[in-house]
């Protein structure tokens, strides 16, 4: 289990006049099965978002359930007040690495830390399963996304994986 505790008090602004919603006092993050009620409400809510972005499904990308198992992989959910709120996994890729999947936070939560909580722990998570660098990908339609990923030093990275030749796709990564 990882808590977070955010720093950022309410009403704080970014400096640029921007206010941010009232700030989440503690985040209680765990791992969860990939395959449980909880988690996929979660991911049927992130593949809404991307067939809202971009159309069709979300993300046709193939997943099965058990690249979320320790120690080839992880799955987190994130609770605030005991509901969920949001999601990440990470499955490896190649001996050392980890890829980012399924990231999501509700938008009630948004910009509240919530997802860079998350970030972290999938982070600590491939870490401690020996992962030396983390991958991701997703789409230039999802200028949050983006925003958070190159705020905590992930950068661009030649594109990879089912969307590698698709218009819009970035690919980022981090040595852990």
């Amino acid at each position: 289990m990882v808590t977070r505790t955010t720093d950022r008090p309410a009403g704080t602004t970014s400096g640029k006049g921007r206010s941010y919603p009232s700030p989440v006092s503690e985040i209680e993050i765990r791992p969860l099965g990939f395959d449980s009620p909880v988690a996929q409400t979660l991911i049927r809510a992130t593949m809404a978002d991307l067939g809202v972005r971009y159309g069709g499904s979300g993300d046709e990308t193939p997943v099965d359930h058990t690249e979320f198992v320790p120690p080839h992989g992880d799955f987190l959910v994130a609770h605030l007040d005991g509901e969920p709120v949001g999601c990440a996994g990470w499955r490896s890729h190649g001996a050392d690495a980890a890829e980012l999947k399924r990231m999501y936070t509700t938008p009630v939560v948004r910009g509240r830390g919530v997802a860079r909580a998350l970030l972290a722990a999938i982070e600590e998570s491939a870490r401690r399963h020996g992962r030396k660098r983390i991958i991701l990908e997703c789409g230039d339609r999802q200028p949050e996304a983006v925003a958070l990923y190159t705020s905590a030093g992930y950068e661009r990275i030649p594109n990879f994986g089912y969307y590698a030749d698709a218009p819009g796709c970035l690919s980022f990564g981090r040595t852990l």
